[in-house]
């Protein structure tokens, strides 16, 4: 048989592209051809971040794109995350043609030493894929980017309409405690609250986008050959993952922390293929090694949160008076509607203590000896980052499974604590303080250490997610 080929296709948002740049690095490692594709406007953020060869590839790692289906972006500051519900819609209905012609124009080039597509690799909620691979006939794996109990909780989307749980009745359904209702009837969540499913069951609309987007594709998550999630069983997931292979018909594979598995690769050029989609600011790293260890709160809500100019300014105030050293990253589109500005006092006050940064390479960041604890938006990336560096969090959910996220963070896993959705500066202070200075802040850092090794256990030659990818290669994908 010739070389395999993967095509690996992500979701297209910063929190997805990340993860599957990884998956296709591992393929890649075991001799697969690789055909990764973001859409055309990712694309050009990239080369604007990366710089205009940064996605030359290497040989047998090849970049395409394909049209995301949204008008083009008359602004050409094209520096902001697209809106999701949009791209959410638009990718559903108007990227299996131009993926389907791609498939078939890697398929014809067999004459410049490509070899034929032998299996897809997309993300979950890209899941039209499952019908191009059904007509060709080859693998089709879906990547749930999400955490396992994140996965979980849309896969019980249709449970929770079919008892009448969602969409809620009306709007005060939000605010009059009907979302503490506790749901006991999910093996692998004891006593979650409504609350801590992902947030799109938070509507009155049965007609809503969102809800009925993650719906569907959590339905299409059976018609996979295989599912990966970015985790590890040791512990730390298992309830979850084992409820979920009763559910769902194709085989689970937890295969993560992947960074792990991808900094035990041998260095073959391929690390020189990153996929942050904003420019890194490396400086942050030179200002933390001026710190001492665990000194500095890593204050970051990822890549799609927004607040507003209220909430950022009580988040500022309450850093300011926790007296913790603190290094921010504020993108460029972090506020609603308007560029991040931080009061000017502020700024004067924290000089000696802050660093302010638009974007950072955040694996390194957390690895930092000077990292002491996290204040985050608890999506699935930063949070099994967080895990992988031994660091404790405070958690801010904003939105999707970051709530389920947190639950598991602060109540199952015991290394974090939640920070309510109405920020005020004086419980962000409290509880900067608490993480860093705090006695539960002392337990959790040492819970954290605890899941650290785990997750370097699992990733280690002969670890549970080491073995499991190596039994997706020669179950699935060369099956």
């Amino acid at each position: 048989m010739g070389k395999p080929h993967a095509v690996c296709i992500p979701y297209p948002a910063q929190g997805h592209i990340n993860p599957m740049l990884k998956v296709a690095k591992l393929l890649h490692s075991k001799g697969f051809h690789i055909t990764f594709v973001n859409t055309e406007y990712n694309h050009k953020r990239l080369l604007k971040s990366r710089g205009p060869n940064s996605l030359d590839g290497l040989p047998n790692f090849e970049f395409e794109t394909i049209p995301d289906g949204l008008p083009p972006v008359i602004d050409d500051s094209g520096d902001t995350t697209q809106d999701i519900p949009s791209l959410c819609e638009s990718t559903s209905k108007h990227c299996l043609g131009p993926f389907r012609d791609l498939l078939a124009k890697l398929n014809s080039s067999s004459t410049v030493g490509i070899p034929p597509v032998t299996c897809v690799v997309s993300d979950g909620v890209m899941s039209f894929t499952l019908q191009a691979t059904e007509e060709l006939g080859i693998p089709n794996v879906l990547f749930w980017t999400t955490s396992a109990c994140g996965f979980l909780g849309y896969v019980h989307y249709a449970n929770l309409i079919a008892k009448g749980l969602t969409p809620l009745k009306d709007e005060t359904w939000i605010t009059n405690g009907y979302l503490d209702t506790i749901v006991d009837w999910i093996p692998g969540m004891k006593n979650i609250r409504l609350r801590d499913f992902p947030s799109f069951i938070r509507t009155t609309d049965p007609n809503d986008l969102m809800l009925n987007f993650l719906l569907t594709q959590a339905q299409r998550a059976s018609k996979a050959s295989a599912i990966i999630i970015n985790t590890f069983d040791d512990e730390f997931e298992h309830d979850v993952l084992s409820d979920l292979s009763s559910i769902l018909i194709p085989p689970i594979y937890a295969v993560g922390p992947l960074h792990l598995l991808v900094n035990n690769l041998p260095r073959t050029g391929l690390e020189s293929i990153g996929s942050n989609l904003w420019r890194e600011e490396p400086e942050c790293l030179q200002w933390l090694n001026s710190k001492n260890s665990k000194s500095v709160v890593y204050v970051n809500f990822g890549s799609i949160t927004v607040m507003t100019p209220q909430q950022m300014v009580e988040f500022a105030w309450g850093l300011a008076n926790s007296e913790q050293y603190f290094l921010w990253i504020i993108r460029p589109d972090l506020v609603k509607g308007e560029a991040a500005m931080l009061p000017h006092e502020f700024v004067k006050a924290t000089k000696e203590r802050g660093l302010l940064a638009s974007w950072c390479p955040q694996e390194q960041v957390m690895n930092h000896p000077s990292i002491g604890g996290f204040l985050t938006h608890s999506g699935w990336n930063s949070t099994i980052e967080s895990v992988c560096g031994g660091v404790p969090m405070v958690c801010w959910p904003f939105f999707a499974e970051q709530q389920t996220n947190c639950r598991f963070v602060c109540t199952e896993w015991g290394i974090g604590m939640e920070i309510d959705n109405d920020v005020k500066r004086d419980e962000v202070e409290k509880l900067v303080r608490e993480l860093m200075e705090g006695k539960k802040g002392k337990k959790m850092r040492s819970k954290a250490m605890e899941w650290k090794k785990k997750a370097i256990e699992a990733t280690s030659l002969h670890g549970s997610s080491y073995l499991n990818f190596n039994k997706l290669v020669e179950e699935v994908l060369l099956a």
